[in-house]
């Protein structure tokens, strides 16, 4: 399966990491996820927290109405927060050239933008013109069903969620969680732990997979774990916009 090396990287605070983005696209390739090392500092996850309260969300969403799970979330209303469309915005040239390389095998008509604001522009087209990113907030007992976070006709193949609270310190358990419907197999899980500041990437609906007969696609579906102890705070940042 060919893979695309990336050439641009997010904007990201000072003492936190350049992405590896050769071995993100091997993860990716691999296992349909990638941990990214830190992308936000402890201060500006301090700051999105604390952002929680405040009155810039379009809409709130409390999961056991809807049998999503338990906890809640808040999309983010336009503009978004600095710190949030920065990180939207450089982490997408990357990831778009992961995922055009993703897009013969997943059948896809044509390759996706290379900057984020045209992406925007062809989910608009399509009546798709509500941002997407969002904070999540899980207390003891909750959790979060799979899903997949799709939204509309267009779907940019790749997401990602930072971890805002530190695991084994302000939570126990709530971990990510992705599953994988292999065609005439059974389904495989990963658990994966983020640290404070870090993000998973991963797979929004499928990825391709090299077999012994060519490439087929599976399914991915993601979750989170029970929280068993504490607040645990998550930054969503999806790139395709919702209609």
């Amino acid at each position: 399966m060919p893979s695309t090396t990336p050439r641009r990287s997010a904007d990201r605070p000072a003492g936190t990491a350049q992405p590896d983005w050769p071995a993100i696209a091997r993860s990716l390739d691999g296992f349909g996820y990638a941990k990214t090392g830190p992308l936000l500092d402890g201060s500006a996850c301090e700051d999105l927290m604390a952002s929680y309260d405040r009155d810039i969300f379009r809409s709130r969403v409390i999961m056991q109405r809807h049998g999503f799970g338990q906890g809640e979330y808040k999309y983010f209303a336009a503009p978004l927060p600095d710190a949030v469309a920065r990180l939207r915005e450089g982490l997408y040239p990357p990831l778009a050239a992961i995922a055009n390389a993703w897009v013969p095998a997943l059948g896809l008509p044509t390759l996706f933008p290379d900057r984020l604001a045209d992406l925007q522009a062809l989910c608009a087209r399509h009546g798709q013109r509500k941002p997407t990113p969002l904070l999540l907030r899980y207390q003891a007992g909750d959790y979060n069903c799979l899903h997949q976070d799709l939204y509309g006709e267009v779907v940019f193949p790749l997401q990602l969620t930072i971890a805002l609270s530190r695991p084994g310190r302000d939570y126990e358990g709530g971990e990510f969680v992705l599953v994988e419907q292999r065609p005439r197999l059974q389904s495989r899980a990963e658990v994966v732990r983020i640290e404070q500041g870090e993000a998973v990437i991963f797979a929004t609906r499928q990825r391709p997979v090299q077999g012994s007969r060519g490439t087929y696609r599976v399914n991915l579906r993601h979750g989170v774990s029970r929280v068993t102890r504490g607040l645990r705070f998550t930054l969503g940042i999806i790139f395709h916009d919702a209609a």
